[in-house]
């Protein structure tokens, strides 16, 4: 199984290669075009500001690759700001950047005292989520200071099925991940999370499997 690791200059994500690889991937890191395009899965990690992620992604079209993957079905994980930018819109640094807009919602600042959240938290799944299969008691390693508060699912179109939207908590509540057709992001680290986080992202293989 072919998974590219989408490469725009994100900073160090060759932890990302190898859990990938760990969780019995075949993986490339790289931004060609035609690689991104045929590879079963592709992983858009996420390291930095929203506006700098954004900028990065755009500049390479890495934005028109994976909603052309999305539109013919070809699984994506978003990992972190690589969540984010799935949304609307963020307030980090003031942001004016717009997001992917995959998913309804803007990322805002976290409601707690201690910032960032830097540390291992509990995830709660809803009922039905591959990615969390197996693993829904597991804490996974979280490190951001923005999050989108906001329900995605109370806001999508309601001519396509909503997404499963999972949770954290620091301070408040907050999308720790989420998942709808062949579009899948965390919030979280799977890289940085241990044993739970490769059986996540042995779990999200396993649903490339069930498209191919």
């Amino acid at each position: 199984m072919k998974v590219v690791v989408l490469d725009y200059g994100s900073g160090n994500v060759h932890s990302a290669v190898r859990a990938l690889v760990e969780a019995g991937a075949d993986v490339e890191l790289t931004a060609d075009p035609k690689k991104v395009m045929a590879a079963d899965g592709l992983v858009v990690p996420g390291v930095g500001a929203f506006d700098t992620v954004v900028d990065r992604l755009r500049a390479l079209r890495g934005d028109r690759l994976i909603e052309r993957r999305i539109a013919g079905g070809q699984p994506v994980l978003g990992i972190c700001v690589g969540l984010q930018v799935l949304f609307e819109a963020s307030d980090e640094f003031g942001s004016t950047k717009p997001g992917l807009d995959q998913f309804p919602g803007r990322v805002t600042r976290l409601d707690s005292p201690i910032i960032p959240h830097m540390g291992w938290s509990t995830v709660a799944a809803p009922t039905g989520s591959a990615l969390f299969r197996g693993i829904e008691d597991e804490r996974f390693y979280f490190v951001h200071s923005y999050a989108v508060h906001t329900d995605p699912a109370a806001d999508a179109d309601p001519i396509f099925s909503p997404p499963l939207v999972s949770w954290s908590d620091h301070g408040s509540r907050f999308v720790a991940a989420i998942e709808q057709g062949p579009l899948s992001a965390t919030q979280f680290h799977p890289e940085k999370s241990g044993r739970a986080g490769i059986t996540l992202l042995r779990n999200w293989l396993s649903t490339i499997k069930g498209q191919s």
